[in-house]
Order: structure tokens, then sequence, then C-alpha cells
């Protein structure tokens, strides 16, 4: 009875202890599976891989295009075209200096209807400002060029106006017919589209709320303020470089903007250097938008942006987003790595980065400030 007693007891520790190495290797196995399932996390501080100096951009900056709807198209007949006269509408800035008359005309209309334009379906009304143009043969194609011109001075100057997609702007030319004359009256609006409005925003009081959360940050920003240009050079450019994470998936709305990297503080380089201009704008500090190409240490080119500042009577480079590496397996950022781009002169700085006054292919070639030649 004894003998039968202990076999069992024997038996049942045997079965205990198979049943528990069972268990301990059905979870050691998977563990390992879950560990080959999970993706390597990098700790993304920003733009390139510091360790392979991979200073490739992921992603074609967008710029402005002139999309049209029955472009000028005779739509109708009119008795009392408008007379709108923006000559006393005031302008100066950088790339709205370098347009023609027409353009700068445009570029006005756009700059006195900023408020307007928030709506997203105001109708900009240029009048007959533009009939001695549309009278000639191919006058329709040259105000078209004067149209394009004028809105990529006016988005690259102003990247306060965020809420704004251009590819929505449509330009219209009523003729009006009187008698034996004909004249022409010119107004941009959202043609067939609901809104001109940019993607994540569908009425005015979506794009206010976005414009109070930009100011928001910008305000404390400039609570930041220290005593010279240089300082608030280098505490905004350290500002981006802190706040802003580089997005490699090139899908969010706002990427592009300064509302995506101020305010969701997720951007492509475009939004590092529209929120670098814009702040710098309202300090006073003079700053325009370049665009162009960078190319990385294997040879590899792609479409970049960054900004060109004035300081002490020159104009140096400064590139956020190169300044905000992504850093492969953790570890802490290098000074030189974070003040890499940083007010640099033609020199250093052109081994790198080619610049282009071409904002969209068949558009207007802008000028750019001439950098110093040795960096500050």
């Amino acid at each position: 009875m004894k003998s039968k007693i202990a076999s069992f007891i024997i038996s049942f520790v045997m079965i205990l202890i198979i049943g528990v190495l069972t268990l301990f290797g059905f979870l050691l196995y998977q563990e390992i599976i879950k560990q080959a399932d999970e993706p390597i996390v990098e700790d993304f501080i920003g733009r390139y891989d510091v360790e392979k100096e991979d200073t490739v951009d992921t992603k074609t900056i967008e710029t402005p295009k002139v999309i049209e709807s029955n472009p000028f198209k005779e739509i109708g007949n009119s008795k009392n075209p408008n007379i709108v006269d923006y000559s006393n509408v005031n302008v100066d800035k950088y790339f709205y200096n370098q347009l023609e008359e027409p353009s700068k005309t445009i570029y006005k209309a756009l700059e006195s209807n900023k408020e307007n334009m928030k709506s997203g379906t105001y109708k900009i009304e240029l009048g007959e400002n533009f009939s001695d143009i549309l009278e000639k043969e191919n006058g329709q194609e040259e105000l078209g060029n004067y149209y394009q011109s004028a809105i990529e001075a006016y988005i690259y100057d102003n990247p306060e106006v965020f809420y704004l997609n251009p590819s929505k702007m449509y330009l219209n030319i009523e003729t009006i017919t009187e008698f034996a004359s004909v004249s022409y009256n010119v107004f941009i609006n959202s043609g067939n589209e609901a809104n001109y409005l940019a993607d994540g925003f569908t009425n005015e009081e979506e794009v206010r709320d976005a414009i109070n959360k930009v100011e928001e940050v910008k305000n404390y920003i400039f609570s930041q303020r220290r005593e010279n240009d240089y300082e608030n050079i280098k505490m905004l450019h350290d500002y981006l470089v802190d706040n802003i994470e580089y997005d490699t998936t090139i899908s969010r709305n706002n990427i592009y903007d300064v509302y995506g990297a101020l305010v969701n503080r997720v951007s492509v380089c475009e939004g590092y250097a529209r929120s670098f201009k814009y702040i710098l704008d309202e300090m006073g500090i003079p700053c325009v938008l370049v665009i162009g190409t960078g190319t990385n240490s294997q040879g590899e080119t792609e479409r970049h942006a960054w900004n060109y500042v004035e300081l002490e009577g020159d104009w140096y480079a400064v590139d956020c987003t190169w300044d905000d590496p992504i850093i492969i397996g953790g570890g802490g950022q290098t000074l030189e790595s974070r003040y890499k781009y940083f007010l640099k002169g033609a020199n250093e700085f052109n081994s790198d980065h080619t610049a282009s006054g071409y904002f969209t292919p068949d558009g207007k070639e802008f000028s750019y400030p001439a950098l110093s030649r040795n960096s500050y």
C-alpha cells in the first residue's frame, strides 16, 4: 500500500515538474517572439542620423501652384464693373519688392484682405486693373504669370497666413462689353471648392482658434527674449530644436507651416523655417525663407528649406532642421551637431546647401540676400 502511495506521489511530482518546465518554456518562447516583433525604438531628436551624418530630407517641399477653374473665360456681362484701388496699401517685404507692378497689385489685394480671407470664401476684388494686359493677344497667359508670382511671394513673405491653400484660390475674369468697348473685371475666389483654406480648416472659427494658439506660443517665446539680436536668434533656434519633432510620416496636416511646428510640434523642414521667420519677423529681425537642395555626406540630394537672417549688417544662414538630428540608439546631442548650421557663412554653408530662386518650376526666379563669406 505504501509502495502505491509513494509511486503516486512521485508521479504527481514528476507531472508537476514537467508542467512547470513546459509553462516556463512557453513563456520564454512568447517573450522571444515579442522582442522579435517589437520595432527598434529610436530617440528622435529631429533631422538626421548623427552617427551616419545622413542629412537627406524625405519630402519635396510643397510650393504654391496656380490651379485655374475655367481660367480666363468670358463668364458674363456687367454694366457696373468694380473700380478697385490698392495704391494706398503700403508693403515693404523681401519678395514683394522683387515683383513687377501687376504682381504687386495682386499682392496688395491679398494683404489688404488678410482679415477677410480667414473665412476661406471671401471674394477678393481686383477690378479693371488689368484690362490693358488682357487686351493683348497673350494677355490671359501674362496675367496668369503675374498672379502666380504674386501668390508665391505672398506665401513666402507671410508665414502667418498658414490657413490659406493657394492651390484652391482661382483667378476669374469677366468680360464686360458696353457698346463697342470691352473691359475686364478680375477677382479671386475659391472657384468650385468649398473654400480656399488649408487642409484641416473648414471655417473661420477654426482658423481664428488656430491663430490664437499660434500666438500663445509666440507670446511665450517673446517672454524669453534676451538683450540683443544674437541672443534672441539663438534662443529661438534652441526653442525650435528642443520643441519640434521632425515628421517622418509626411502624412499629417500642417507639417509645412507654423501651426504644425509651433502648436502640434511636429513638422518637416519648411515648418521649421517658416516658424523661424514668423517669430523673427515679429521681433523686427530681418529674415527670409530659402528653398533649394541639401546634399548629405553620401551624395544624396533632395529639396530642403532653411533661413537667411541679418545680424549686425551681414546675412547668415540658419538651418534649424539640420541642427535637430535624429539620434539612433539614444544618447545626447553634442554642441557641434546642435549648432552645425547656425549663423553660417557661404564658405561653410554652401558646401551642402544650394539655394534656388524658383518656388515653382515655371515660376518667377527670386533672389536672396548675399551671405557673408565667413560664419558669425
